[in-house]
């Protein structure tokens, strides 16, 4: 038995999918490079103030990115099957999902703005300057999460470049308006923060509309329209939820634990807050390949289990093993090789820059673990079906180690800021040892489309 797969098509799929949903994250991740280095421009303090402000449309990435993953996970299966219909119904379920929690995020934001804030950081000058950065903000969630999902909606039936579209017209949006409204160029006005929240928002805007004219007037396989979207048929919601409630609870705790790791490193210093801000985008721009192989890879499986071709799911599980460790070789080389150009691009305080070159050494490493682990338990076994395993191995690995020890460091030992920073990526080496467990003894197989 040959160990890697010799089917041509199959790296076609993989290296089409990989890349333009890579391409897609990318353009994304550059948007908040973007936006990092024109603020970080700006103020030091604006950045961290941002950085803050940023943890709590992480969480909702996170629980939205779960929706779409749900959607992902059925629709993957009936595009399959080639069944149209039964994927406008999760889609219409996850639309409502996805937007119950923008709504939630909105008005948190804007009913108890100086709680959550002050939950993250006790600098009241960062605080000062998420609020007015938050006031904006707040507006986006809504739309994020209506268009997320049906970019997610789409990618589940191999519908990938219009994401990347999407992303495009976002980042040359965001771009133009943040150097006009930050700066106070090209006619506009000198907003500082708050222009750079209004840029944002712009954008969202524009995302939703490119989205929702490509589904209604070009799109040839899903055929969406609004009846399919607004109908109040829960005939799937059991089972939509059986399979996607894991997924959602999984991306909530694990944005939950990232706003708690910026909590700790925001109780720190002002110069950690902003170090790890700079060095947690530079690590999304360097690890990209790794991260979306994830949705390559539950596309793909999810798809030869739809077709019941279970021969093939073996050696398609060895390869994509093997490929995931190669471009998390690559993406460490990569992430190394630009530490010292990107922080040249700031204007921050030696103490920052040098505490963001360390960081990113860090990064450097755990971006190989990172990059295997993240698509073995979210693409492979969570694209053929078993949604739960991803949540018991996030939750065990940060919430039983990754987040006590670095609570540890911070507040107890009171080690320097690295060991914390080491210990908040901890986890990340830990679930390689129960994924490759895992992923190799093949009882994760679910056919979730069986009413039965």
């Amino acid at each position: 038995m040959r160990f890697l797969v010799r089917d041509k098509s199959f790296y076609k799929s993989f290296a089409t999918l990989t890349i333009i949903i890579s391409l897609q994250s990318l353009i994304t991740f550059s948007v908040n490079l973007a936006d990092n280095i024109m603020i970080g421009n700006y103020s030091e303090t604006g950045l961290s103030g941002v950085t803050i402000v940023n943890q709590i449309q992480f969480l909702l990435q996170m629980i939205a990115g779960g929706v779409g993953g749900g959607v992902v996970v059925f629709g993957a299966q009936y595009w399959g099957k080639k069944e149209i219909d039964p994927i406008r119904k999760i889609i219409a379920l996850g639309l409502k999902f996805s937007l119950a929690a923008g709504i939630i995020f909105f008005l948190a934001g804007k009913l108890m703005p100086y709680r959550l804030l002050r939950l993250l950081t006790n600098d009241e000058n960062v605080i000062e300057a998420g609020l007015e950065y938050l006031s904006i903000i707040s507006f986006t969630y809504i739309v994020f999460c209506i268009s997320n999902t049906l970019v997610f909606s789409l990618r589940s039936v191999e519908s990938t470049i219009i994401g990347t579209v999407v992303s495009l017209f976002a980042l040359v949006s965001n771009i133009t308006l943040n150097y006009g409204l930050i700066y106070g160029r090209l006619g506009m006005p000198e907003l500082g923060i708050r222009g750079a929240a209004i840029a944002t928002l712009i954008s969202r805007c524009v995302e939703l509309a490119v989205v929702v004219v490509y589904l209604l007037f070009i799109d040839k396989k899903l055929k969406l329209r609004p009846k399919h979207v607004f109908t109040l048929d829960f005939s799937d919601l059991r089972r939509f939820t059986k399979v996607s409630l894991p997924v959602v609870v999984t991306g909530g705790f694990w944005g939950l634990a990232m706003s708690v790791q910026t909590a700790i490193m925001g109780h720190m210093s002002a110069e950690t807050i902003a170090a790890s801000s700079i060095s947690g985008v530079v690590f999304q721009v360097a690890a990209v390949l790794g991260m979306c192989s994830s949705s390559s890879s539950s596309v793909l499986i999810g798809k030869v289990v739809g077709e019941r071709r279970f021969d093939m799911i073996k050696p398609y599980t060895r390869t994509l093993q093997f490929l995931y460790i190669c471009i998390g070789l690559f993406c460490g080389i990569v992430l190394y090789l630009v530490r010292e150009p990107i922080l040249s691009l700031y204007n921050i305080s030696q103490t920052t820059h040098d505490l963001a070159m360390t960081f990113m050494t860090v990064l450097s490493f755990s971006v190989v673990c990172s990059s295997y682990e993240y698509p073995v338990e979210g693409g492979i076994i969570q694209g053929g079906g078993n949604t739960r395993y991803p949540f018991i191995v996030d939750t065990i690995c940060m919430w039983g180690f990754t987040l006590p020890l670095s609570y540890l460091s911070a507040f107890v030992w009171h080690l320097d800021p690295l060991y914390t920073f080491m210990f908040l990526r901890i986890d990340q080496l830990l679930k390689c040892f129960p994924n490759a467990i895992t992923v190799n003894r093949y009882k994760w197989i679910k056919e979730v489309t069986l009413t039965k």
